[in-house]
């Protein structure tokens, strides 16, 4: 009996003494947080309210009261990469690095930081061994990345293959469109070449080629590519080949192509037939480019006149402003009267700004326009962005 009233009188002691330890440790908590400098509490309050150079000013402040701190630091030499300030970015990544009492995980997330720092300030080599001392551990695959980028940014296009190879052994990703394009680069490098022999430069383009189309079987560029190959080798019957295997997989981009593939049926001494296939292949509406080399050979096949009749016809079903600037440039070599030919050069002149606005390819990622088509953006560098028809034709499906 004496014993269960021992435990009976031991609950309530027990219970005191907890309460007493948890009020200490309340008291130390509030006295630490207490302890924090208000400079840190002001530039989180600016961070919330996006104001980030007064809460880099901030963190300024408490580095100096409290230089140890890593947070702070990794917190500060983003703020300063994303303000543009990548040599203060680099200082303080570069602190962190050469710091010995730094876990290997933090020091990893500096490298990795300090990598991207040097990327941004255009030090490629630079970011090129950072990314390369994290081939193993968690930054591993996004270095991976940075470094597929940087080979594509020097334009080292082998190197890009290797690394998109080994991408995908890492994370499973498929990177075929973009092996593609990396061998179809290496094909333009062959062609262009001075090295070799013509014949031995055609061989290794479309050995490249080949391998483009491993890669991704149905993207366009690897087919126009190859019939332009074969066009400058004169083999016209190959180049309508590849061309019409493009038409099967993407006929949008036949408008690319349009005036060679009449120019390869021509050589044949077979234009009539070009025309009719062209024009069943792109349908009721073909891409402004397609309509030009239409017009302008058809006006080589039938005449001027019979050009202009066909391309009225095409203009009273779908209008475009490029469209009449070539109709324009057919009634001028149609030899008129010389009060029409006043008219037309004036309509002609009063048209061609406009058409020359309208008349450009358009990045849809960062809106880079461009008198070409580029397979790859000149402005952001991404793949695959410019569709293969014109402002002035996109504005159009827009509006539809």
């Amino acid at each position: 009996m004496e014993f269960e009233l021992w435990w009976l009188l031991a609950i309530p002691l027990f219970f005191s003494l907890g309460w007493v330890a948890s009020r200490i440790d309340t008291r130390q908590t509030v006295r630490q947080s207490s302890q924090m400098p208000d400079a840190y509490f002001r530039g989180l309050n600016f961070l919330l309210n996006e104001q980030p150079d007064k809460a880099i000013d901030a963190f300024v402040e408490v580095m100096k009261v409290d230089p140890e701190t890593v947070e702070l630091h990794f917190a500060l030499g983003n703020l300063f990469r994303r303000r543009g300030e990548t040599d203060r970015a680099i200082r303080v990544h570069q602190s962190l690095v050469a710091r010995d009492d730094l876990p290997a995980a933090q020091r990893e997330h500096a490298l990795y930081e300090l990598g991207q720092d040097f990327l941004r300030a255009g030090l490629l080599d630079r970011a090129e061994d950072a990314f390369v001392r994290l081939e193993s551990g968690a930054y591993a695959t996004a270095a991976l990345r940075h470094r597929l980028e940087i080979a594509q940014m020097v334009r080292d296009w082998p190197r890009a293959i290797d690394l998109a190879q080994r991408l995908r052994q890492t994370d499973g990703t498929d990177p075929g469109t973009l092996l593609a394009h990396l061998h179809c680069e290496l094909a333009q490098q062959a062609l262009s070449g001075t090295s070799a022999t013509s014949s031995d430069r055609q061989a290794d383009a479309l050995r490249e080629l080949d391998l483009a189309t491993q890669a991704s079987p149905d993207h366009p560029r690897p087919w126009l590519m190859r019939g332009e190959v074969a066009l400058a080798a004169d083999d016209c019957e190959a180049a309508i080949e590849a061309w019409s295997t493009l038409a099967r997989k993407r006929p949008a981009h036949l408008g690319l192509i349009a005036e060679r593939w009449l120019q390869a049926h021509e050589r044949l001494g077979r234009l009539s037939e070009g025309l009719t296939s062209l024009e069943a292949m792109l349908g009721e509406q073909p891409p402004v480019d397609a309509l030009r080399a239409l017009a302008q050979a058809r006006a080589r096949h039938d005449g001027n006149v019979a050009a202009i009749a066909w391309l009225r016809g095409m203009l009273a079903r779908h209008p475009s402003l490029l469209g009449l600037e070539q109709l324009l440039e057919l009634r001028k070599a149609a030899d008129p009267t010389a009060d029409d030919a006043a008219d037309i050069a004036l309509s002609a002149a009063l048209i061609q700004r406009q058409a020359a606005r309208l008349g450009r390819f358009v990045c849809g990622h960062c809106g880079f326009k461009a008198r070409r088509h580029y397979w790859q953006c000149p402005g952001c560098s991404r793949w695959d962005t410019y569709a293969p028809r014109r402002t002035e034709e996109l504005n159009a499906d827009t509006a539809a």
